[in-house]
């Protein structure tokens, strides 16, 4: 059995290794299926190890056939206060088989399952908080004060998708203070053309890259 390799104040925070953003997935992630070995490997060298899984109800604000008339990857307004949200298929249906984990991700390696967007008028790309709501705010998951609790202070972020949930959840770990490395070898994107926009991003919140773990 591999031993921890990496210290007790770091933990890796997988993102959305699920059924339907790897091949064959209702909103596959180009490549996704390359990163879970690697990710399975890496997951055994950390003491503390948290998987993210949306983990929508029927109808999710985020689904492009929750909005008549809509099509799916536009993005649209949902209120007068500005709120923006991008429309997916449906994907990562609480209790279906495509919300499911990755069944390569060792589950006894994991010391939290951390499921998100489960409320149907709120998205939630970031691990750490919600999506703003209709009042503008932003709910906390309760993963920044439960790592903090831990002992945790440095967070190595994986997962999919690289210009989504790993960017947001990145951006708001730092925002939770932690120190926050993203391993890009260990992501992939949803438009890796844009690669730069989500570079830029991170480098602005104070998050560092590397590319092997």
């Amino acid at each position: 059995m591999t031993r921890p390799t990496f210290g007790e104040s770091e933990a890796l925070l997988v993102i959305d290794l699920q059924r339907d953003f790897l091949p064959g997935g209702a909103l596959a992630v180009g490549g996704g299926d390359q990163i879970v070995g690697p990710i399975a490997a890496l997951a055994r060298r950390f003491t503390t190890v948290v998987a993210t899984q949306d983990f929508h109800p029927p109808g999710h604000v985020s689904f492009a056939s929750a909005h008549p008339g809509a099509a799916r990857f536009q993005t649209i307004a949902l209120d007068a206060a500005g709120r923006e949200q991008a429309l997916w298929p449906d994907h990562c249906v609480a209790g279906t088989r495509g919300a499911h984990l990755s069944p390569d991700l060792p589950d006894d390696a994991l010391s939290l399952i951390l499921r998100k967007g489960t409320r149907r008028d709120v998205d939630s790309y970031s691990a750490f908080r919600e999506d703003r709501d209709d009042r503008g705010a932003r709910r906390t998951t309760g993963l920044g004060a439960w790592l903090h609790a831990r002992g945790i202070s440095s967070i190595h972020v994986v997962g999919l998708a690289r210009d989504y949930c790993v960017r947001a959840s990145a951006i708001d770990g730092v925002a939770e203070g932690f120190d926050v490395v993203v391993i890009d070898s260990l992501t992939r994107a949803v438009w890796p053309e844009r690669r730069n926009e989500t570079d830029l991003a991170l480098e602005r919140a104070g998050v560092r890259r590397r590319l092997l773990p």
